[in-house]
């Protein structure tokens, strides 16, 4: 029985193009990854599942790296981060702390971002503004920053939810706060000691869209979208040199009203010429903007009819795809040509999967709803095809991006669901049946 498991494992390695999950928006941070040769032929309750789990609150996707699943919820009013056996699902270590929060406005009580994994090391930023280093192997705390406090943190709608970004020897995050009693929306941090080493000058309030990494003209960047709550409503995209902190460039885009927040990471769209798209789905819409040498950005198009809330597009052959809409009832599926910004379909896909999520695969495009639903999709220009579809369950705000790794795909139930399931992360063997 053993040497038949070890075989099955064996072929199920070699028929997929393995790859870890190491931060909220996948090995690439566009939410795409390399593995390919995955199960296509979806049954209508979903793949195998070979194990699940309770869950607290929370929003953030898992990190994978290593055959190692980290995952970032609150419980009882804790924040809890441990490590389990990616593929059995077994605890390995649990950190957790006191992390007293209540929202102001509603919504969940748990983190709005992932963990990420880097060098050994588990960074994760919490909704009432802790961030914490860990070690990966044990879960044993490195360091760690009241940050509301040590950069006097300033306003936000629904707590701090801005995933950190890890750069070579740098932590960097996006805070909305200030150091030295100066404006500083963007810091970095030493990730052995959690020293800082500079802040961004920019007066612009923090955002839930996390920090990107660019190369631009050579040059190591990071991409902000800024803006949260303050009146008037401010914000957009920060360009920022990753060496010293310096702000390369600003340019504006926030809704017009002041309830309203900037939610969706930017995307590294274009490299020759350098161009970036953003969007929000209250007021302003999408911006695509371009970079001279000298790091000025303008304004190529604009589209105020493609409005994204939290999901990140996905890019591909120079068509941009995204879920459009406030509201998950009127959410539609929309394909933009990136080169000019005019849109070439937009779709509803039946209604079922509201503001959904993208992933990109080498051969293909998973797209998980939010109320449970999980299909492969044919994307081009011209009108979207469903391939297989499967209801994986039924339950709302299955807003976390799915994550895939060795051929596993790892979907968060947020909230209770019909048939008195709980919230829950499940792992589901996308791994196709290895051919004779």
């Amino acid at each position: 029985m053993v040497v038949r498991l070890g075989l099955l494992l064996a072929l199920h390695a070699f028929s997929i193009q393995a790859a870890d999950w190491p931060r909220l928006l996948g090995p690439t941070d566009n939410v795409t990854t390399p593995e390919a040769h995955l199960l296509h032929e979806l049954p209508p309750a979903g793949p195998p599942i070979l194990w699940q789990m309770e869950k607290g609150h929370g929003y953030g996707s898992p990190a994978i790296v290593g055959g190692q699943l980290i995952l970032f919820h609150r419980i009882d009013g804790r924040e809890v981060i441990e490590s389990l056996n990616a593929t059995t699902g077994e605890r390995q270590w649990k950190y957790d702390y006191d992390a007293p929060y209540r929202p102001k406005f509603g919504g969940s009580e748990g983190p709005q971002t992932g963990p990420i994994v880097a060098d050994g090391r588990v960074f994760t930023f919490g909704i009432s503004g802790w961030l914490h280093c860990v070690e990966l192997s044990t879960g044993k705390l490195l360091w760690e920053h009241n940050c509301a406090l040590d950069f006097n943190l300033g306003p936000v709608f629904f707590g701090y939810g801005s995933t950190p970004l890890v750069m070579g020897k740098r932590v960097i995050l996006q805070v909305g706060g200030k150091v030295n009693d100066e404006p500083a929306n963007t810091i970095a941090l030493d990730v052995e000691t959690g020293k800082l080493i500079w802040a961004a000058r920019h007066p612009w309030g923090p955002s839930y869209a996390s920090p990107i990494p660019a190369k631009l003209y050579e040059r190591e960047c990071v991409l902000v979208f800024a803006g949260g709550e303050s009146q008037p409503p401010t914000g957009g995209l920060l360009t920022i040199d990753a060496a010293d902190g310096r702000i390369l460039s600003a340019i504006p885009h926030r809704a017009s009203m002041a309830e309203s927040v900037n939610a969706s990471s930017p995307v590294m769209v274009s490299t020759d010429p350098p161009r970036v798209f953003i969007s929000e789905a209250y007021t302003a819409g999408a911006l695509c903007v371009e970079f001279a040498p000298n790091f000025a950005a303008k304004a190529v198009w604009r589209a105020k009819t493609l409005g994204l809330y939290w999901m990140t597009p996905l890019v591909r052959e120079g068509y941009l795809y995204s879920f459009a809409g406030q509201q998950e009832r009127t959410a539609e599926l929309v394909c933009t040509d990136l080169a000019t910004g005019q849109e070439k379909w937009r779709n509803d896909l039946g209604g079922k999967f509201g503001r959904g999520s993208l992933l990109g695969t080498a051969d293909g495009a998973l797209c998980l709803g939010e109320f449970g639903d999980l299909a492969w999709l044919e994307l081009g220009p011209t009108e979207p095809k469903i391939l297989s579809a499967a209801k994986l369950f039924n339950a709302p705000e299955t807003w976390t991006l799915p994550a895939l790794s060795n051929g596993l795909l790892y979907v968060s139930q947020n909230q209770p669901g019909s048939g008195k399931t709980k919230p829950r992360i499940i792992c589901y063997d996308l791994r196709a049946v290895p051919q004779k």
